[in-house]
């Protein structure tokens, strides 16, 4: 696929941050309301097990008085520390995140799937072969867009999109023919995300750091369909777990959550457990946040 996107500009490479970090900051939004920023204390919802001690699991389209999960929430409160301005330290390969600013695109309204498909994924396409170490090869396999009017709101739970069981799947499922193959060299899968109407004032997103991140916090979490299961992963709180979160993303940031890694070498890095949370900072009106995030199959 071609692209007519200009090539972005890694936010890890700046040598100084477009806007400031100082939690006083004055920038505001279209509305004039302020730009809530700086190291935040909020609440974040972790893993609580069932209390039958059942595998834990999710009905995609549960059946009449079935309950759609079986799992619980602990809420704890969590500090997030500020991403805008420290974004040269984190990497996709030692973190699991990356960010990206000034990227240009040519699709505005994404309200139509068709158009998306045609302008906007080239452009995530492209933004992955030319940033993404070692990319040779990627698959889009699907979208979410979350608008406050739609049937998809911000998933206020912590989690990580697939599991090495549900990575794998993936790969037979949208590369049948050559899944031997590919299966046996390096995969990844990466999320795109991305405001629609930023900068972001209402349920920002927060990764924590894959470093501090333990596997033992790692629950697999059946996901049950008509007619097929899958995994994600949900995660259980540790003091260890270091969060972030990046102040005021504006339509023109990308943020790169890494949620596999076939790579052994950085393969405890592989995956970020991430959450849409409220900021208690945000001011009363604000718009509410509206999203796109693309899925992808990287190979190489």
């Amino acid at each position: 696929m071609t692209t007519t996107a200009s090539l972005p500009t890694p936010a890890h490479q700046l040598s100084t941050p477009s806007i400031s970090t100082d939690s006083n900051s004055e920038d505001v939004n279209s509305q004039g309301l302020p730009i809530p920023r700086g190291p935040v204390t909020a609440l974040l919802s972790f893993y609580k097990a069932p209390e039958d001690g059942a595998s834990p699991h999710n009905y995609v389209e549960p059946l009449p008085g079935v309950p759609q999960r079986n799992w619980g929430d602990d809420w704890r409160s969590v500090t997030l520390n500020d991403l805008r301005g420290i974004e040269n330290k984190f990497t996709l390969d030692q973190n699991a995140f990356d960010t990206y600013q000034n990227v240009h695109s040519d699709e505005h309204e994404f309200t139509n799937d068709e158009r998306i498909k045609d302008v906007y994924y080239p452009e995530v396409e492209k933004l992955l072969l030319d940033n993404v170490q070692g990319a040779q090869r990627v698959v889009l396999f699907d979208h979410t867009i979350r608008r406050p009017t739609g049937n998809r709101n911000p998933v206020t739970r912590v989690h990580i999109d697939q599991t090495p069981m549900s990575a794998a799947e993936r790969v037979k499922l949208h590369a049948p023919e050559e899944a031997d193959t590919l299966l046996r060299g390096r995969y990844r899968i990466i999320n795109v995300w991305r405001p629609l109407n930023g900068p972001v004032m209402s349920f920002p997103l927060a990764v924590a750091d894959s470093q501090t991140v333990q596997d033992e916090d790692l629950i697999p979490i059946e996901h049950r369909y008509p007619h097929r299961n899958g995994q994600t992963a949900s995660v259980r709180y540790n003091p260890s777990q270091k969060w972030y979160y990046w102040s005021g993303m504006t339509n023109q940031d990308r943020l790169l959550l890494k949620c596999f890694d076939s790579d052994e070498t950085v393969g405890q890095w592989g995956r970020v457990p991430h959450t849409a949370f409220d900021h208690p900072h945000t001011p009363q009106g604000a718009v509410g946040r509206e999203s796109i995030e693309v899925r992808a199959l990287v190979f190489g």
